[in-house]
């Protein structure tokens, strides 16, 4: 059986890929609000603006019904990389706003969507509420899954949340998943498309061995050997602050260093990170980033300051949307300055995942329980939280006894 599939505000379409992929097809349209058309028109340029799209925005029509709908709503309000992050931060309501729009106005079988990890804790425990308060009022049960990246395949530790709407009186349990992982620095090297492909525009034009906090690190450190050369002795990723740090333990030596070679404004900082630390406080680390086997999340400044394993470069357009798994015909639109709707994506691995037990619900292959609330919990394979029930223990023993 074929089942039919829309998207609402899927940003550049990480997700909205996925579930083609799964599905077989694209979506028979996309929703959005006009807050999000930037970001929305990458994915419409890949569809080569063949797939209806609609601002939702004081929009009083109808849409076609479909099975499933899945959205990226913004994550800022519970992200870990917003210092204000909360519960009641604004950028929650479009979770609630295209929720209710959903549930009340195209009624789908699933509505499905991936939000920060902040989602899944108690951080993000009052806006769980009212998205089950709002599942609840038209009929939907919900499931909070959360997972990490590496898990789906790719070399990168992006913990994330996702959140499904069942039309149903049952929650079903989603399959775990842990394939095996593709390592960062493959991922690069398999970037590649062709010498005229676009996207080998570079994110950024600077060798990263004329950062001063890596030049360091080479020509100190290691003696005067090469970028390629310190990569390959490299076991795990590193960054060259973090890297000084294990080799030296302050940054004492660094300070001078940088004073003689005309670096005073890294020496200063040397003598400013030694201070924090030894009041006990934290640096943020802001320069060269080496990636080998897996990365922390691709955003922020590893957008721009992630080398390439094997030459004195940056990575480039391609190689970045390659983190994300997008596909290789996908052209981003604005090129460099349009970098950070890259991070702003859903690795298509992970989101392909997630469709896939969408689907596999679908087809009733999914086992099922009679409440309308569970955490899922990828990371440890376990199931965390029930509701209606009294204990997870009592809940397995009653099932295992049937």
């Amino acid at each position: 059986m074929s089942y039919s599939y829309a998207s609402i505000v899927p940003l550049i379409g990480g997700e909205t890929i996925a579930m083609q992929n799964v599905f077989g097809k694209r979506p028979e349209h996309i929703m959005s609000y006009e807050a999000f058309q930037a970001n929305d028109s990458q994915l419409l340029n890949y569809y080569n603006n063949e797939v209806p799209y609609q601002f939702l925005d004081n929009y009083s029509g109808s849409l076609k019904e479909v099975d499933v709908v899945n959205t990226v709503c913004p994550c800022a309000g519970l992200s870990m990389l917003n210092v204000n992050a909360n519960a009641n931060a604004d950028a929650n309501n479009w979770m609630f706003e295209s929720a209710d729009y959903v549930l009340k106005t195209v009624k789908p079988k699933v509505f499905w969507g991936e939000n920060a990890p902040g989602l899944y804790g108690s951080m993000g425990e009052p806006v769980v509420k009212k998205l089950r308060k709002i599942g609840q009022e038209y009929g939907y049960t919900f499931l909070l899954y959360k997972t990490r990246s590496n898990l789906h395949g790719i070399g990168q530790v992006r913990n994330r949340s996702f959140y499904f709407f069942f039309k149903d009186e049952a929650t079903p349990i989603f399959d775990y998943v842990e394939k095996p992982m593709e390592k960062i620095e493959d991922i690069i090297r398999n970037a590649f498309v062709s010498d005229d492909d676009p996207m080998n525009a570079l994110v950024n034009d600077k060798k990263p061995s004329d950062d001063p906090w890596y030049k360091y690190v080479l020509e100190k450190l290691e003696g005067g050997i090469t970028h390629p050369e310190f990569f390959a002795k490299l076991e795990s990723s590193t960054n060259p602050m973090n890297y000084i740090e294990s080799v030296e333990g302050s940054y004492v030596n660094a300070a001078k260093w940088f004073d003689e070679n005309g670096y005073p404004k890294q020496a200063e900082r040397c003598r400013i990170i030694d201070a924090k630390y030894a009041a006990g406080g934290n640096v943020m680390k802001r320069c060269t980033e080496l990636g080998k086997g897996h990365t922390s999340a691709f955003v922020g400044h590893f957008a721009t300051q992630l080398a390439h394993p094997d030459e004195d470069r940056y990575i480039s357009i391609r190689e970045a949307l390659s983190i994300m798994k997008m596909p290789k015909d996908f052209q981003l639109q604005g090129g460099r300055k349009n970098l950070n709707m890259i991070c702003q994506n859903v690795p298509v691995c992970t989101a392909q995942d997630m469709a896939a037990n969408v689907l596999k619900y679908l087809e009733g292959g999914c086992d099922t329980m009679q409440t309308d609330f569970i955490k899922q919990n990828n990371t440890n394979k376990t199931i965390e939280y029930v509701n209606n029930t009294t204990t997870l223990d009592e809940f397995f023993i009653d099932n295992n006894s049937k």
